[in-house]
């Protein structure tokens, strides 16, 4: 078992620069997500879409 003093000391603190490039990279990614389904045709995004429904046991129908 930890105690309080162990756990503040084993904490990190991440600077606004490290902040900043993981937002950035997650904005990038999220760009880049939507251009592929923008592009796709809509056939392949309602089947990939779907499946994943499925598979996470969501009702679709």
């Amino acid at each position: 078992m930890y105690s309080p003093e162990t756990l503040s000391r084993s904490r990190t603190v991440v600077g606004l620069s490290e902040r900043t490039l993981t937002a950035l990279a997650a904005a990038a990614l999220g760009v880049l997500i939507l251009w592929a389904v923008g592009f796709s045709p809509a056939g392949i995004v309602h089947n990939a879409a779907h499946d994943t429904r499925h598979t996470m046991a969501f009702p679709c129908h």
